[in-house]
């Protein structure tokens, strides 16, 4: 089963300085990661993934992102069955980021 994390929950990891932050990869199209993303997050297109596997750390966390939680979802099982053991979902996407962390951010 692959590890939910909700908003607030990313919010206060990313701020802790104690904790090593983990590497926000967002799966959206780049048209939508064009339009709003969460600050420094990597885009990695869920369709590119098979081929950007290798580039993303296996030693780190990973939280992954999309629109509304579903295809983050997707992206994280996949990675989960590839080896990689420390995998988030973002509930709610950056949808759900907008609402709760960064209100100014564009929605769509």
């Amino acid at each position: 089963m692959i590890a939910r994390m909700a908003p607030a929950e990313l919010a206060a990891w990313r701020a802790d300085a104690a904790r090593d932050a983990p590497v926000v990869v967002d799966v959206r199209e780049p048209w939508e990661f064009a339009r709003c993303r969460i600050e420094g997050s990597r885009s990695v297109p869920l369709r590119e993934l098979p081929v950007h596997v290798g580039d993303l750390p296996t030693n780190r966390d990973l939280v992954l992102v999309c629109h509304h939680g579903g295809r983050s979802a997707q992206a994280a099982l996949w990675l989960a069955h590839h080896g990689f053991a420390r995998v988030h979902n973002l509930e709610g996407g950056v949808d759900a980021w907008a609402r709760a962390i960064d209100p100014a951010m564009p929605r769509y």
